[in-house]
């Protein structure tokens, strides 16, 4: 076992993911990085029970415990199948499956290992400013003239609200639990959608602020300026 400060990032294999465990292993963190890739340090498919199961054992038998918990590995989906009237349902499933399902089965199976951190333990869910009601519904907002979807942009509400649910949860334990924008970046992610110039990089910071301990009350939902209206 070690007196590091230990984390990990799911969907570590490139863009946001990367750089988060980047920054932190810069800053002399022991870094997992989990991805579907089986080259990282935890091979992790976040809608496979048994991937989660496997991956959390092993945690568990090198370090004894996890400090930080980073929520990153998310999906788009197919623009065309979300589009209001012409929704293909297990498109939106899919994208379900690895947005918001997938970060509740992965926080639920590591929950002893972060319960045994070194001080208070947090979780930071990769969000997205998409995931605003507030912003969305807003006609002074540039997000009022995105076409619609019904998978992408939902899964990030609903996931800011299972942030919300577990930050109520396990506040009595001193577990802090964040949802993280990072902004639009120039990533995979991206690329084909928008025409972005801030870098992986830069999204990734605000999630490496929460993971190190920012004075930010559990709950919350911020990004590089601070909070995002819900």
């Amino acid at each position: 076992m070690t007196n590091d400060k230990i984390a990990l990032v799911t969907g570590a294999n490139k863009g946001i993911g990367y750089e988060i465990a980047r920054q932190l292993t810069d800053l002399g963190w022991t870094v997992v990085a989990a991805a579907r890739d089986k080259s990282r340090d935890v091979a992790l498919d976040v809608t496979d029970p048994a991937s989660i199961a496997a991956a959390a054992n092993e945690v568990g038998a090198t370090y004894g415990r996890l400090d930080v918990l980073v929520n990153n590995a998310g999906i788009s989906g197919g623009m065309r199948s979300q589009t209001p009237g012409a929704v293909e349902l297990d498109a939106i499933r899919e994208v379900f499956e690895t947005n918001v399902f997938g970060v509740v089965a992965v926080t639920e199976a590591f929950l002893p290992l972060l319960r045994k951190a070194n001080g208070g333990a947090r979780i930071v869910n990769l969000t997205s400013s998409v995931g605003s009601l507030t912003r969305m519904s807003d006609p002074s907002w540039y997000f009022t003239h995105i076409p619609g979807s019904l998978a992408y942009a939902p899964s990030k509400t609903a996931l800011n609200q299972v942030t919300v649910q577990y930050a109520k949860q396990l506040a009595p334990e001193g577990i802090g639990v964040y949802a993280a924008d990072p902004g639009p970046c120039d990533t995979d992610f991206t690329r084909g959608k928008f025409k972005v110039t801030r870098t992986a990089a830069e999204g990734a910071e605000i999630a490496v602020r929460l993971a190190t301990g920012e004075d930010m009350p559990s709950g919350n939902y911020v990004n590089a300026e601070g909070p995002v209206p819900w």
